[in-house]
């Protein structure tokens, strides 16, 4: 097939979809809020990009009721719960997941851990996924945590999606702040009394709007036949 037919049919299949935006599920934990309140930036950051649609879930809580109380822990934060067919459904995951001690929390473990049909399927083959995190300090377990994450995504064949330098402020030193290569943090510190600073949310910003981008690219209506992209680049 030429170029010009490549392009042709490319654009034919963009019209038969309606050139339908990316729906990309936003899946968290977040106890005291630092993790929700870096998700709506990073929905934020989804939705400005026009390629995608972003909807924020939240995960099962594991702990009981008493123990929530004696942590002083607040409500939980005002959007659906998550379940499995919301990854099913998705075009890709931004998983917002806390450290505890430099891993992710049981409760994230426990809502990956009921993906088993979606691995059988080969569900979440080929969909993008990237991670966001909050720690008490600057060398909390930023990296190690969103590194725990990774696992998962290669046993469910997902293609994960770091932030890279994408924003300026990961080089800054000058201050605390989070954010690195691996995706955007806040820093909450030893109380949780830090909230997410003004950068810290601009970085979440630049990792959804980049996200929903790539993930725009991976969806397989939008993606060209391996033996197609060969044939055009013969014939170019």
């Amino acid at each position: 097939m030429s170029a010009a037919a490549t392009t042709a049919a490319n654009a034919a299949a963009a019209a038969a979809t309606g050139n339908r935006k990316a729906n990309i599920a936003i899946i968290i934990y977040s106890l005291y809020h630092h993790v929700y309140e870096l998700a709506t930036h990073v929905k934020k950051g989804v939705d400005a990009s026009g390629r995608a649609n972003a909807t924020i879930y939240r995960v099962p809580e594991t702990l009981p009721a008493e123990v929530l109380q004696k942590m002083h822990a607040p409500t939980v934060p005002p959007v659906p719960e998550a379940t499995v067919d919301h990854l099913a459904a998705s075009d890709g995951v931004l998983f917002g997941v806390p450290t505890r001690f430099g891993t992710a929390p049981a409760q994230i473990k426990s809502f990956l851990d009921a993906t088993g049909r979606l691995w059988v399927s080969g569900g979440m083959m080929s969909k993008p996924a990237g991670v966001f995190t909050c720690t008490n300090s600057q060398h909390g377990g930023q990296e190690t945590t969103i590194m725990t994450m990774v696992p998962y995504f290669a046993h469910l064949g997902m293609v994960y999606v770091p932030l890279g330098y994408a924003s300026p402020h990961i080089n800054q030193v000058g201050e605390v702040l989070g954010g690195s290569p691996w995706g955007a943090s806040a820093v909450a510190g030893p109380d949780g009394s830090r909230k997410v600073s003004d950068k810290e949310g601009e970085i979440a910003e630049i990792q959804g709007r980049r996200f929903a981008e790539v993930a725009a690219k991976l969806m397989p209506e939008n993606v060209v036949p391996s033996g197609m992209a060969g044939v055009e680049t013969q014939t170019a």
